[in-house]
């Protein structure tokens, strides 16, 4: 999967497209797939990289949501069960089975949530991961040894499911590709065309890597741009109301040492009304997260103070050696893309309570048709809806979804026997093979970071990189594990991606440059 192969499609093509995507995120990279998998012509553009945003900063979890029920939302539930057996099933390599303790510290909490539970295993049905169970105090200190053993009285497992949402993004943007679709990161979209009667017959776009500016064709323009919809639909229609109340989600990266097991902790409710996870991911603990309604939009949301001291807070309530912001690896922040309720009018409530159920919507007189709201472990049934939709509005030939059994590249049942490079599925023995087939690409870019030399350059070769950023936060996780060694990193994979993208050295001084005032905003302030 080349970028200049891409260009090269776009260049070369005379008639009008059967689908636009606009969006390269889960929805935007869950629609191509579905699209070109049925045998339809399709295009995708993403402004910045694939993931670049709301997709890549999850809480890492394929789940049904267990909060949910407590809002009596049955439907969205049992979907999302359903997806995440699918999704396990067809990316084996990305998502695994997690054990979850709920801790008990009343006595009626394990008998509160075990019935609670129950209810989450019987809607799962055939697509279940295993059984709930109540454990008594000694059971639930040997899944979490760091568990705060003052006055806890035992507590619920349940089981759920975890993924890397980068890794996931990148594997379905080569599952698109290789089912036929074309995709293009770096490539905002900046106007919409239309005839005479208004309606949509294409889009404009700028190649950001060249400044070229271009029209393209289609028969049908999606919007799958997460936080970023109401900017799509104003240039459709500049009055177009507001149907996205963004809000902020604030994760937290600390050792293993303070989450020691295989199991995670779930707090069923903190004191703004969510749950909170500590989660073991790869050698780190993820805990978060937050819901702070916020006003403005940005590509790199910031943590506000008060929500890392409201995470170490109730996650050190749990622990048995508390947390502090010096044992913080790296903070990050996504925006979740919420969908008004209604007619779009706010409700005023927080925004904890809207729904992550997602929306289709289509303008009367253009035809834009724009997915909105919606969660990671939905985005194989938000593509499914989506194309149905576009299939009516083009007038095209109907074909049946595919993508309930579509394997997603890199698929592997036994992927773990590669260890380190598990996440690669079945091209791990590919990557391996280049990093042993010269002298230094075996060599990992920092002494704190796994990642190698090879990999940099498996990412610019097969998974368009195009940036420091690119490698460092998406291609790999090192961003998330360690922010202080992967803002080190930065000048050693400049260099290697200058070289191999054929770059000059102000390219490369304005990737690190760029690249560590990015990855300072993920270390805490005080950390030096």
């Amino acid at each position: 999967m080349k970028r200049q192969d891409m260009v090269a499609d776009l260049e070369v093509r005379s008639t009008p497209w059967d689908l636009i995507v606009i969006g390269g995120g889960a929805t935007g990279l869950g629609i191509a797939v579905d699209a070109a998998s049925r045998g339809y012509d399709a295009v995708l553009f993403e402004q910045l990289d694939f993931a670049k945003g709301t997709s890549s900063r999850s809480t890492k979890l394929v789940h049904g949501g267990v909060r949910y029920l407590q809002q009596g939302n049955v439907s969205l539930v049992m979907e999302a069960l359903r997806e995440r057996g699918r999704l396990l099933r067809n990316a084996p390599h990305l998502v695994r089975d997690v054990a979850f303790v709920v801790p008990s510290y009343e006595w009626w909490e394990s008998p509160f949530y075990g019935v609670g539970l129950k209810v989450y295993d019987l809607l799962a049905g055939r697509y279940g991961f295993g059984a709930s169970k109540n454990l008594s105090r000694r059971e639930v200190i040997q899944q979490i040894p760091s568990i705060n053993p003052d006055g806890l009285r035992g507590g619920t497992l349940y089981y759920d499911g975890q993924f890397d949402d980068a890794r996931l993004a990148i594997q379905l943007a080569v599952t698109a590709f290789r089912q036929g679709a074309t995709l293009l990161n770096y490539t905002p979209v900046t106007g919409l065309l239309k005839d005479a009667e208004g309606a949509i017959t294409g889009v404009e776009i700028r190649d950001a890597e060249t400044g070229v500016g271009r029209q393209v064709a289609g028969r049908v323009v999606i919007n799958a741009t997460g936080p970023f919809t109401d900017g799509i639909r104003r240039l459709d229609r500049p009055d177009a109301p507001s149907i996205v109340v963004p809000s902020q989600g604030v994760h937290l990266v600390l050792d293993r040492e303070f989450l020691p097991g295989d199991s995670a902790i779930m707090v069923p409710h903190t004191n703004d009304g969510r749950v909170m996870f500590a989660i073991p991911w790869y050698d780190v603990a993820v805990v978060g997260t937050t819901d702070t309604p916020i006003d403005t939009v940005d590509v790199e949301p910031r943590p506000l103070a008060e929500e890392i001291e409201f995470i170490l807070d109730t996650a050190n309530r749990y622990l048995d050696h508390p947390a502090t912001r010096s044992d913080v690896r790296s903070v990050f922040a996504g925006i979740r893309p919420l969908v008004k309720a209604g007619d779009g009018e706010n409700d005023g409530g927080g925004t904890a309570e809207l729904s992550r159920s997602h929306s289709l919507l289509i303008d009367p007189v253009s035809g834009l048709l724009t997915v909105a709201g919606g969660k990671w472990t939905t985005y194989r049934k938000m593509a499914e809806d989506a194309v149905d939709h576009a299939i009516v509005l083009a007038d095209l030939e109907p074909k049946q979804c595919v993508t309930t059994d579509l394997p997603i590249h890199g698929y592997h049942q036994n992927a773990d026997r590669f260890g380190r490079l598990s996440f690669y599925g079945s091209d791990a023995v590919t990557v391996e093979n280049l990093m042993q087939s010269q002298s230094g690409l075996a060599e990992p870019v920092h002494p704190d970071l796994e990642l190698t030399v090879g990999e940099v350059l498996w990412a610019c070769r097969n998974e368009m990189a195009r940036t420091v950023d690119d490698v460092l936060a998406r291609r790999s996780r090192s961003l998330l594990f360690n922010a202080r060694a992967a803002f080190e990193a930065a000048q050693r994979v400049a260099e290697i991606m200058t070289e191999e993208l054929r770059r000059d050295r102000d390219w490369g001084e304005q990737q690190v440059t760029s690249f560590q005032a990015l990855a300072s905003g993920y270390r805490i302030a005080d950390d030096s």
